[in-house]
């Protein structure tokens, strides 16, 4: 079924036709891509750009607009072909170069690289959850700008728009993350759900046949049906009843026909995947009055009317601007906030805030887990910077990601006994939906402003690795609070013991991981990684309580390694590698080496990454290449380690799963004790040629 609105007219019809031919004709350059879908959801794309969504060509970052993501990012030329049309900076020659060497038509949408494009996607199902987090930030930065006003009349108010397909829909990260979207009641998320049946394995009854729509109404979502992908009158006026819902997330499932309207190709697993092939495109040219021998035409007369989105937007962008500035006006304060929430920028003297813990409290050592050193930094800082806010997968009270005092992110319907807060609260539930949570994340963080952290065990981590790749791949500051980081954490036993995690995470470019040793250490590291912009943060927090370094050393831990404590003779025989929990240990080993004559310099490592990133002068001068002796000392597999003891030095690891006890029997049993650490020592002299005592090297 065909029908169109009052305002449409022949060259929106030939716009639609010449999105749809660019996509076969790109397609069938590269030799390789996704036609199907962005020839059938032109229409969508075009009624979205072109009408519905609030954007300015000319300002791809203005704060004011909606947001759109491509969740089934396999389809990427549904998007680029409107930002071609549009006037976003794409040119012809761009869709020409689909997925090629440094185009700017990737085979799926990326962030910060194509003028337009929200987030990457193309991991089917984190677009949906991308978007459910944009949801969540735009209404929390409404919260903290503009409160009051009437709902949709405030500059702070604008719609995530998510397209996404069969594929979506089947992955668990997309029904975690709706889930919750129904549960937080985000009136300014619309999904669209192209229903097209049609998947790589050709027709998806072969392995789907839920009523998808049914299950979002059961998560709360306000749900409606277009049965024809070309009706573009019932597509506006579906949209126009999704944003006259304002307590509901809405979905539109679209009925379409995959790879329409080619004459053999249609409705077919090949039209999903592959070039359709020069016949079948010329044969649909023909079926759309297009000459089929011309590839990649564009009528002067179709991009002309479509680029008059230019004006138009900057007719809305003003009227935008209007709004906003008289906002600004009456809340100079709010203005700076925002301001200064848009650079990213951290305010005057706000580490001040950040506690610091004393080697002794009442005569004894002072020992605290990270963890809770965490808990208390966040809760210090909760009133010094109003953009940082998280929560946990249902640990909260294990990951210590409550800030003491802020209320809940939460429906006021859905407050509970010990969790009291409102729409626009700020510790924020993510319930037991760890691979959610993170994709959440990365829709938080790349919407802008707000500065997220989110926390689970260390282990759990393996639900949220795509994500985490994906957050890391974006550069975006996203920031991971992952506690009981080792056999340490005691009974909860080997399903619970991360062993491999550390290695896994650290093999991740672009992610910075983080193991503190001590509640002093935590806080530096805090410290730094909130003043980093360009990439996500991993910590890796104990259960278990930690003695206090001393604050004044432990200033350092930004620097990734610093020497902790310095060989007695000024020229270490050995150097300790410790991190986390283990660097007690190297202390204590220490003390034992330094009393029979073998001077040991202790390097505490909290960070391989950071340390990496300092100038080759900085790292030789904490770990100087002619001392070979070197041990390492973490409780997790060994893997990686030989980059920083080299071949003469040895790694005290655990190369095997924990088991159920206490982690200090743990520990002993698993031999992480000073005894052995004392013993790797003299191993890793004997192994570099040297002997016991020396202080002369080799």
């Amino acid at each position: 079924m065909t029908a169109h609105p009052d305002w449409w007219d022949d060259l929106d019809t030939k716009a639609v036709d010449t999105a749809r031919l660019l996509a076969a004709d790109a397609v069938e350059k590269a030799g390789s891509g996704h036609p199907g879908t962005a020839m059938s959801l032109a229409p969508l794309a075009y009624l979205l750009y072109q009408r519905v969504m609030r954007l300015d060509p000319t300002d791809p970052e203005w704060v004011g607009r909606d947001r759109f993501i491509m969740s089934n990012g396999h389809s990427s030329l549904t998007q680029y072909c409107q930002l071609f049309l549009g006037g976003f900076g794409l040119r012809l020659s761009d869709i020409e170069s689909l997925r090629q060497w440094e185009s700017l038509t990737p085979g799926h949408p990326e962030y910060h690289h194509t003028a337009g494009v929200e987030i990457t996607t193309g991991p089917l199902g984190q677009g949906v959850a991308n978007g459910v987090g944009m949801a969540m930030a735009a209404r929390r930065e409404r919260g903290l700008f503009d409160p009051d006003t009437a709902s949709g009349e405030s500059p702070f108010d604008h719609y995530i728009y998510v397209v996404a397909g069969d594929g979506c829909m089947e992955e668990g990260v997309a029904s975690e993350a709706s889930s919750l979207a129904g549960h937080q009641q985000l009136g300014n998320l619309i999904l669209f759900y192209d229903d097209n049946h049609i998947s790589i394995e050709d027709d998806t009854a072969v392995a789907f046949s839920e009523d998808v729509l049914a299950r979002y109404e059961a998560y709360g979502w306000h749900v409606q049906r277009v049965d024809s992908g070309e009706d573009v009158t019932a597509l506006e006026a579906a949209v126009d009843k999704a944003k006259a819902e304002r307590d509901k997330p809405s979905i539109i499932a679209i009925r379409t026909i995959i790879g329409w309207p080619a004459p053999d190709k249609q409705n077919t697993g090949e039209a999903h995947g592959s070039a359709l092939g020069d016949a079948e495109i010329a044969a649909t040219k023909k079926i759309l009055g297009f000459d089929p021998d011309v590839k990649f035409y564009v009528d002067p007369a179709v991009l002309e009317h479509t680029r008059a989105l230019v004006d138009r937007s900057r007719e809305a962008h003003a009227e935008w601007q209007q709004a906003y500035d008289a906002w600004a006006k009456d809340n100079p304060d709010g203005f700076a906030l925002h301001e200064r929430m848009k650079a990213r920028a951290l305010p005057d003297g706000w580490s001040s805030a950040i506690p610091s813990w004393d080697v002794e409290k009442n005569g004894k050592p002072n020992a605290v887990s990270t963890r809770k050193a965490s808990g208390e930094i966040l809760t210090a800082l909760a009133p010094v910077l109003p953009e940082l806010w998280g929560g946990s997968a249902d640990l909260a009270g294990s990951n210590n990601t409550t800030m003491e005092g802020e209320p809940s992110f939460v429906p006021s319907d859905h407050q509970t006994k010990n969790y009291s807060g409102g729409p626009y609260g700020r510790t924020l539930h993510f319930g037991i939906r760890e691979h959610a949570m993170g994709a959440i994340m990365n829709g938080i963080t790349a919407h802008g402003g707000t500065r997220v952290y989110g926390g689970t065990f260390l282990v759990f981590s393996d639900y949220m690795r795509p994500p985490v790749r994906l957050a890391a791949l974006m550069k975006l500051p996203a920031i991971y609070v992952w506690t009981h980081d080792s056999i340490g954490l005691g009974g909860d036993g080997p399903t619970h013991q991360p062993i491999e995690h550390l290695a896994s995470l650290r093999a991740i470019p672009g992610l910075d991981v983080v193991r503190p040793a001590d509640p002093n250490e935590t806080a530096a590291c805090w410290k730094a990684t909130l003043e980093k912009t360009d990439g996500p943060v991993a910590f890796a927090f104990s259960r278990q309580n930690l003695a206090a370094l001393d604050p004044a050393k432990t200033v350092e831990a930004y620097r990734g390694a610093y020497v902790l404590e310095e060989a007695s003779s000024g020229r270490a025989d050995v150097i300790l590698i410790p991190t986390g929990s283990e660097v007690g240990l190297a202390l204590k080993a220490r003390e034992t080496l330094e009393a029979e004559g073998t001077s040991t310099r202790v390097v505490s490592m909290p960070c391989w990454e950071w340390f990496e990133a300092q100038p080759m002068s900085y790292q030789q001068e904490i770990l100087p290449p002619e001392i070979k002796a070197r041990v390492s000392v973490e409780a997790a597999v060994a893997m990686g380690w030989r980059q920083w003891v080299g071949e003469a030095g040895t790694s005290i690891s655990i190369e095997h799963f924990g088991a159920s006890a206490e982690g200090d029997v743990l520990f002993e049993q698993f031999g992480f004790t000073p005894d052995r650490v004392v013993a790797a020592a003299h191993a890793a002299q004997q192994h570099a040629g040297l002997t016991t005592g020396s202080t002369t090297g080799n």
